[in-house]
């Protein structure tokens, strides 16, 4: 491992191998670092806390710091990440409550801009991307290749579901659809992000069946429970299908639609 002269590394710290750890980073008790992580200058890493192996912190990064919730009176909680995520800088990742589960996650493979923000209780799947100053209140769920766009909020509760893209400078008061894509203040929802779906190696026949599930659900007369039925009886049993069926149904907050 590599660790600078002017960094400090607190003794309770678990540092794995091949750690390289740049000037005035920070490394505070019970922070838990697998092998091959990096961190540029000025990092702050409080715990407890887990960061995986592989994770790439540019400069003036802070994690594992106290929940900015007013609720929050000091009891144990923590942040975990997963591995080979890339975090640019002046990014905040903020350990959960009591009240939210207490632990605040992140995947593996994903890719953070400058100036994002992961509030406490926010749970993130694989391979998501926040653009610049994305910012999540607390308890956010993004699930797994999911995009939210530079400067869009999201708000406390929210979820965005797989495939998910929410355009730049966005307000998200409600759930975005997956395979979707969502802009605007507040957003709304434009239809099936096929270029994306392409991209992710979806079938020619998945991405049809996709846009007739859309079709029903946000130009069709139908109410949203009514467009439901119809998606599950023309189009069940495919799992692209049924995943989308099971996400609007679960949702707490409503979905985002037109």
């Amino acid at each position: 491992m590599s660790i600078h002269p002017t960094a400090i590394v607190s003794p309770r710290a678990e540092i794995g191998s091949g750690v390289e750890i740049g000037p005035y980073t920070i490394i505070g008790d019970d922070v838990t670092i697998h092998d091959n992580v990096s961190f540029a200058s000025h990092c702050n890493i409080q715990g407890p806390s887990e960061i995986g192996e592989g994770c790439k912190f540019y400069p003036y990064i802070s994690v594992g710091t106290e929940p900015q919730d007013l609720k929050f009176k000091g009891e144990p909680t923590r942040v975990v990440i997963g591995q080979r995520n890339v975090f640019r800088e002046f990014i905040t990742i903020n350990r959960g409550t009591a009240g939210g589960g207490g632990m605040t996650t992140v995947g593996s493979d994903g890719f953070f801009m400058a100036q994002a923000h992961i509030a406490h209780d926010c749970h993130l799947g694989d391979r998501v991307i926040m653009a610049n100053a994305a910012t999540l209140a607390g308890h956010v769920t993004i699930e797994d290749d999911a995009s939210i766009g530079a400067y869009s909020g999201m708000h406390q509760f929210c979820r965005a579901g797989k495939h998910a893209f929410v355009g730049g400078y966005s307000v998200v008061v409600k759930d975005p659809l997956p395979y979707a894509k969502s802009v605007g203040n507040h957003a709304r929802c434009y239809g099936v992000n096929t270029i994306g779906l392409q991209r992710k190696g979806f079938t020619e026949e998945s991405i049809k069946k996709i846009h007739h599930a859309f079709k029903l659900l946000l130009t069709s007369k139908m109410n949203t429970s009514q467009a439901v039925e119809a998606i599950r009886s023309e189009l069940g049993g495919a799992p692209e299908i049924d995943y989308l069926v099971e996400f609007i149904e679960t949702s707490t907050r409503g979905v985002i639609k037109k």
